[in-house]
């Protein structure tokens, strides 16, 4: 790039190497800006007669185009680009979503000198509408080679974000306590809404159980007979691990046991299986308050039909600490 001063006559087609603004304090125009012939005769209306202006040499892509291109092989899924000022774009949500994102991958890109990109956290729900990304790069242009290497990582790795919708899921939902199966529901059912209507939804197939091994396994075969998205158990009890009550329940219907404790507080005694593709997932004491846990964590992506892994769990313990 090649900063330098012109007349404003001779400054069509050149990028602004400053904003502009009017005696009145309003800016006139904004740095970046590439400079057209109405930009040369409003100008000069102000009555500047040089400005100060950036021109791109061979083997440079100025910066709108660039971040276009990073943003076009980064993303997947329910997400559109829109352009704004200063050599950005923002992704934005299309429709109700999880964001799922390749952690590696952004901080590979952000390690250069070339490109930014700031993304919401995984797992993050995101609304129609609503802001999930910006890819920002160096002023006025990006180096062809540089830019080609960031692709070529992308196309290779990605993709790096993932707008995963959720629509129209269903929640089965079993509650059960050791005395008297009603009680959990009477304690749980306000929570456990207030959590759901966050997502628009309210469950659809809810059974109680005492919590002992029989009734739990046949509550378990119902509800997982109705196919739900995901399945929640809100016990009243702690579990002492995959061998008790809940846990040798989910053995007899043919779970998989995913994962037994989560590095998230509160929710660290968290049980995560599947029956097949549906999702089953124990948190005692999660449903005593709507403040923040685990499970809040996870229903984005298991709502939006994404199979978390224990390792992905695992991976909660970076913020994990909720209160």
């Amino acid at each position: 790039m090649r900063a330098q001063t012109v007349d404003v006559r001779e400054a069509a087609g050149r990028i602004l190497s400053c904003t502009i603004f009017r005696a009145s304090g309003k800016k006139l125009l904004a740095k970046g800006h590439v400079i057209s012939e109405q930009d040369v005769q409003l100008l000069a209306t102000e009555g500047l007669d040089k400005i100060w202006v950036t021109e791109l040499e061979d083997g440079e892509i100025p910066e709108d185009q660039a971040v276009l291109a990073v943003a076009s092989d980064m993303a997947c899924g329910a997400a559109e680009i829109r352009l704004a000022p200063g050599g950005r774009v923002n992704l934005i949500a299309t429709e109700d979503c999880c964001v799922l994102l390749d952690e590696d991958l952004l901080r590979q890109i952000n390690c250069t000198f070339s490109v930014v990109i700031a993304t919401v956290t995984n797992f993050s729900f995101a609304r129609a509408g609503q802001r999930i990304a910006t890819v920002k790069s160096a002023p006025f242009a990006v180096a062809q080679q540089e830019l080609e290497a960031i692709l070529s990582v992308l196309r290779e790795r990605g993709p790096l974000l993932q707008a995963r919708p959720i629509r129209n899921p269903t929640v089965g939902l079993l509650y059960s306590d050791p005395l008297y199966a009603e009680r959990a529901r009477q304690l749980f059912e306000s929570i456990v809404r207030q959590k759901l209507e966050r997502f628009g939804i309210a469950p659809a197939f809810t059974l109680c159980a005492i919590e002992e091994d029989a009734p739990l396994t046949r509550a378990l075969h119902h509800l997982l007979r109705a196919r739900p998205t995901l399945l929640l158990v809100a016990s009243t009890t702690a579990p002492a691990g995959p061998s008790d009550a809940v846990g040798r329940a989910l053995t007899q219907v043919g779970a998989q046991l995913e994962k037994f404790l989560a590095p998230v507080e509160p929710g660290n005694l968290l049980l995560l299986a599947y029956a097949d593709d549906i999702p089953i997932v124990s948190a005692p004491g999660c449903y005593r308050s709507a403040k923040p846990n685990v499970v809040d964590l996870l229903l984005p992506p298991l709502l939006a039909r994404y199979r978390v892994s224990g390792w992905e769990v695992a991976c909660l313990g970076h913020g994990g600490l909720l209160a």
